[in-house]
């Protein structure tokens, strides 16, 4: 198979003796000799020129009759999450352009339909979808250091005021002015309560619960929750929070197995997927990021679940905690691993009784 015109072989060749990880993911270099393709920054010694062959993709190498390296591992997989992973710094250097699955493509010589399911493949997102969240982030930023709305707004890269405005509230939850001023206007009411796992923090938007924050310091949790939101009007209110409260509490102490309570919750499409399938995951049992990626149809996208599960503000009631990894072992959990651990036990007991 006649490997696809990428750039300059000496270009590739050079990558090679430089052992040059940026390259990684734009190519993949085939050795006659061995039968063998490997990555640019492979550090096997360097085969000698003659008997080496440039494919753009592992899968043009393995057409050709070449496997896959065991010390570099370039196969497809390895070689989609490099590519990614060049978009996503393509897409950070360039928000405040107009950024197109053609421009993306022609960045990594890659057409854009290869572009869009490679992709999602591997961060279980499009690129639409993870344009859109880290413009939201870089939006975030600049009006927290206190740009205009129109400075942040053109920063970010959007394109007109009516695009931004139209899905604040569901992605800000307020309007970019509001944000800017550090959610200035948002009424928020918070509650404190000890528990077997420390004091939990209950905080709540006139939508619903918006937070739940483990800790054993209940300062702590307040000066958290004000840093998110430093201009929100932010005030303890143990009366009308005392029934969410309470039924958080059942719910921590194994006392009460199934809750339901209004969640005011935001995030990009992805962690909204996420957050629903961790909702979905039964009491009493686990599963690893892996299968969680399965369960929402994205089994490449192991990486994007776990850090969409970082991102979970509502602890316990989004059971992140029922999440471990593939080898039995607890993984990370935001609010401790001991927390965690006692989490586990906890429903596991319950449920088998």
């Amino acid at each position: 198979m006649k490997p696809t015109p990428i750039m300059d072989d000496e270009v590739c060749w050079q990558a090679l003796v430089d052992r040059d990880r940026s390259q990684d993911g734009k190519f993949v270099t085939a050795v006659h000799t061995t039968g063998i393709y490997c990555r640019p920054s492979c550090p096997a010694r360097a085969p000698h020129r003659e008997n080496v062959t440039f494919y753009r993709t592992p899968a043009e190498a393995e057409a050709a009759g070449y496997r896959a390296c065991k010390r570099c591992s370039p196969n497809t997989q390895a070689f989609e999450a490099d590519l990614a992973e060049q978009i996503c710094r393509y897409v950070d250097a360039h928000l405040d352009q107009r950024l197109s699955l053609e421009e993306l493509g022609g960045a990594v010589v890659v057409s854009p339909q290869h572009l869009q399911r490679m992709f999602k493949r591997a961060l279980g997102i499009s690129p639409r979808e993870y344009i859109a969240a880290r413009r939201l982030d870089h939006l975030k930023t600049r009006l927290k250091a206190g740009d205009t709305v129109t400075e942040a707004m053109y920063d970010a890269g959007f394109s007109s005021s009516s695009r931004l405005y139209e899905n604040a509230p569901e992605t800000l939850g307020m309007t970019p002015a509001d944000y800017r001023g550090g959610a200035r206007g948002l009424h928020m009411r918070y509650t404190i309560a000890p528990s077997s796992l420390g004091n939990v923090l209950v905080a709540a938007t006139e939508r619903g619960i918006c937070s739940i924050m483990l800790d054993d310091e209940p300062d702590i949790l307040v000066e958290k929750l004000r840093e998110e939101f430093p201009g929100a009007k932010i005030q303890a209110d143990d009366n009308s929070l005392s029934e969410s409260l309470s039924g958080v509490l059942e719910y921590i102490e194994g006392r009460e197995p199934h809750i339901e309570l209004p969640l005011d919750i935001r995030g990009t499409a992805f962690q909204q997927r996420v957050w629903q399938a961790l909702q979905q995951i039964p009491y009493g049992e686990t599963r690893s990021y892996s299968q969680l990626a399965e369960e929402i149809g994205q089994p490449e996208a192991t990486r994007a679940v776990a850090s969409a599960i970082a991102n979970n503000h509502i602890a316990v009631i989004i059971p992140c905690h029922r999440v471990i990894r593939q080898d039995g072992s607890m993984g990370g959990y935001k609010w401790g691993l001991a927390r965690k651990q006692a989490l586990l036990q906890r429903e596991h007991e319950q449920h088998s009784n």
